[in-house]
């Protein structure tokens, strides 16, 4: 097991959106978690990085163990250099080339040398089909196209896991597929991954491992072939019916 967290509490303005939420992820795992809109998916991958703090909840990371609600400000800089992370919506340097998108990160937070950090960020680049985007800026840039760098950005500082927040959602079906097939890839070289997502067939052929939230708690949770092919609970079936329509 590379992380776990147990007992993961959250609420905004006194409405409850985690409920004790408990994971766990094994090294070179693939992790889906699905759900309807609302159910805190979203918030569980962000209490997870530390971009939300948890009211409560304990998480063990390679080794270390850390209270989430008490975590300090080193802790989590620790954490998040051994982490990655893709938004929804990309959240790249508007003003900044393809390039300078991946190599900002490992020169400033890292502290690593330019040209070195041009190096990796070239091969990154080169490993998402992005190559020959290098010194394009977001706006000259597909949605897909943007999304592939962003995925460079994650993966440039050779993370031990990786979090996508529903990387394919602001994405029309052809470009999700150009998504899709780089995150197939790392999920093949055997990257770690928590992949909060509505693609239903990456969820069945990709991921080892397959979550379901709904009304701010975990409903299953299983290994991907069982959870598709016999769910045990009555609306986790409810639910891949109507998804699968």
């Amino acid at each position: 097991m590379i992380l776990s967290v147990s007992g993961v509490t959250k609420a905004f303005g006194g409405t409850e959106v985690l409920k004790g939420i408990d994971l766990s992820i094994d090294k070179g795992d693939v992790v889906a978690i699905l759900g309807p809109s609302g159910s805190g998916k979203t918030t569980l991958l962000r209490c997870m990085n530390f971009l939300e703090t948890a009211d409560s909840g304990r998480m063990e990371f390679a080794g270390s163990v850390y209270d989430m609600h008490s975590i300090t400000k080193a802790e989590k800089a620790t954490i998040r250099k051994r982490t990655g992370f893709v938004f929804q919506n990309f959240n790249l340097f508007r003003n900044k080339t393809a390039l300078e998108n991946v190599t900002e990160g490992l020169i400033v937070a890292r502290k690593m040398p330019k040209a070195e950090a041009v190096d990796i960020a070239e091969a990154t680049l080169e490993k998402v089909g992005m190559k020959g985007w290098a010194s394009h800026y977001p706006s000259e840039l597909s949605g897909g196209q943007q999304q592939r760098v962003a995925i460079a950005r994650a993966i440039a500082s050779d993370p031990e896991i990786v979090y996508f927040d529903e990387p394919t959602s602001a994405l029309d079906p052809e470009l999700a597929g150009e998504v899709l097939a780089v995150m197939r890839m790392l999920a093949e070289e055997g990257m770690t991954m928590v992949v909060v997502t509505h693609a239903m067939d990456f969820a069945r052929n990709v991921s080892r491992h397959t979550v379901f939230m709904e009304n701010d708690y975990v409903v299953e949770a299983g290994d991907t072939e069982s959870f598709f092919s016999s769910p045990r609970m009555e609306r986790t079936r409810e639910f891949l019916n109507m998804e699968e329509r």
